[in-house]
């Protein structure tokens, strides 16, 4: 990914980046801004706008950007169109995303049509918006996925549900923009070090508070494992951002970039075994994690009481 591998001119064009408030997309604009892009960086705070304007150069400018309003992406494309004059738009990272997870059983249909609506509604209506701007420069669209994107987890069905539905819509959307020179992307890291395994964790105190007692006692083991799961190693954040760039102007940009060794290992053993052997796997990993117990099947429903002590009341 060095920079003779780069389409040569593209840093004189623009990119936006939603979701650049924290974790990988202000990692991403904070790095692109550094190597002399022109960025638009999308947030849905003004406090957040003006921590950005001073972290980077002049070059970077925050956008109002909630991906779920129809009026402030329009008006978002309309505020880059006219920034930019008669400089090109290069490249697209969607990158604003939420995380939603819990049992099954237990899960409110209206929390994921909360999250199909911020991570895969929000993705497709901003690219319909920025699209006429790409096809006069042939831009670059990246989509930032996860490795939840390839392979699903227990108790993270939502974000996983999401996070494969993004995959769809980038390969039909590779495939449609093929013959216009528009090339697709799709970014899918592990765990990485930002903000948002700080939300992930919170996130799962919040499922084991507002669990009923049977959902306590069925699942609150399993999720203290996810919670250390969560908590687990992760590769810095740069990692993603060398990345992004690599789409956005290399030469021969990949259609999947896996990021970090947890990812890569996980799509590997996907791929290599069966379904139950993959579960099996993952079952035994979990075991570990919770010293031999979770999951195993002599192992005494949990009763709603034990709560792990770090749970939110």
């Amino acid at each position: 990914m060095a920079n003779d591998a780069q389409v040569p001119g593209l840093t004189r064009g623009g990119v936006v980046i939603t979701g650049a408030s924290s974790g990988i997309g202000k990692a991403c604009a904070l790095y692109l801004d550094q190597r002399g892009y022109r960025v638009f960086a999308g947030v849905r705070k003004v406090s957040d706008s003006e921590a950005l304007t001073k972290a980077a150069s002049s070059r970077l400018s925050p956008v109002i950007l909630d991906v779920t309003d129809a009026k402030a992406v329009s008006d978002a494309a309309a505020q880059v169109e006219r920034a930019l004059g008669e400089l090109p738009l290069i490249g697209l990272v969607n990158n604003a995303g939420v995380g939603v997870g819990g049992p099954i059983e237990f899960l409110a249909p209206s929390e994921l049509r909360r999250q199909m609506e911020i991570n895969l509604v929000g993705p497709l209506a901003v690219i319909q918006a920025f699209m006429p701007m790409l096809r006069r420069s042939r831009g670059r669209i990246v989509n930032i996925s996860s490795i939840g994107g390839k392979v699903a987890a227990p108790f993270l069905f939502p974000y996983n549900g999401s996070k494969f539905a993004l995959e769809a819509l980038s390969d039909s959307l590779r495939a449609e923009l093929k013959p216009f020179g528009i090339n697709v992307s799709i970014v899918e890291p592990g765990n990485i070090k930002t903000p948002m395994l700080e939300k992930a964790l919170t996130a799962v105190d919040e499922s084991l508070r507002t669990l009923p007692p049977d959902g306590v006692r069925y699942y609150g083991q399993q999720l203290d494992v996810v919670r250390k799961m969560v908590g687990g190693p992760a590769a810095p954040v740069e990692k993603v951002a060398k990345v992004v760039e690599h789409a956005l102007t290399g030469r021969r940009p990949r259609t999947r970039y896996l990021v970090g060794t947890d990812a890569k290992l996980m799509a590997f053993f996907h791929w290599l075994l069966p379904d139950r052997a993959f579960d099996g796997l993952l079952a035994m990993a979990m075991r570990r994690l919770a010293g031999g117990e979770a999951g195993s099947r002599d192992a005494s429903p949990r009763e709603p009481q034990d709560r792990p002590s770090g749970a939110a009341r």
